[in-house]
């Protein structure tokens, strides 16, 4: 028993060691791990006079994250939507969602696939890591395997990581995204961390 637990731990130790970044490519600023921080840097693909990104939280002053510049005059006094994109709970805060005014008229944006269509063709690394996430991928700054990009004419290219389990487990991901229509290609490039503790709050969000 003890000949096959030091085999499999040195299989592992192998394993993570050829899990390597290319040299090109750049690590991903730690401020960009919050989802928050990303949303001023997209670039609709239509015109919208006004948007805004918001959390279901019944306050209104609590409510938003982002809002690009309103005009005096308008006024938006809508309903609260009963989903939206990045759902992590059940409640008030736990999901956002985005309000934009097209020719005087509110569209709602709810739904991880509707903010890919709000963002349209890919303009920077922040609108690549949002539209990454939308798929289930997160930026994890502690390790360059799950943080790394280089960003090309036609094409970013991420590494990003996906968790699971208790004790964790964080896979890396190659990730590429074509700029002008969004679209995501990935690969599993393997375990990269695996964790000795099961904490409450990473087996709740692993259910």
């Amino acid at each position: 028993m003890k000949i096959f637990f030091t085999v499999f731990l040195i299989l592992s130790n192998l394993s993570f060691a050829q899990i390597t970044v290319p040299d090109d490519y750049r690590k991903i600023p730690e401020i960009l791990d919050n989802t928050e921080l990303l949303y001023p840097f997209i670039v609709p693909d239509k015109d919208y006079g006004y948007w805004r990104v918001l959390t279901n939280d019944p306050d209104p002053e609590k409510a938003v994250i982002y809002e690009s510049q309103m005009p005096d005059f308008m006024t938006i006094n809508e309903p609260l939507p009963e989903k939206g994109f990045f759902q992590k709970c059940m409640g008030n805060r736990c999901f956002s969602y985005i309000l934009a005014c097209k020719k005087e008229r509110s569209v709602y944006f709810s739904s991880e696939k509707q903010l890919r269509d709000f963002i349209g063709t890919v303009d920077n690394l922040p609108e690549a890591i949002l539209i990454a996430q939308t798929y289930g991928f997160s930026v994890d700054t502690t390790n360059k395997l799950g943080s790394s990009y280089t960003i090309e004419d036609s094409f970013i290219e991420l590494y990003l990581s996906k968790s699971k389990g208790c004790p964790e487990i964080k896979e890396s991901y190659f990730i590429k995204i074509n700029r002008k229509n969004g679209r995501l290609e990935s690969k599993n490039k393997g375990v990269y961390f695996k964790g000795e503790n099961c904490s409450t709050s990473i087996q709740t969000a692993s259910k």
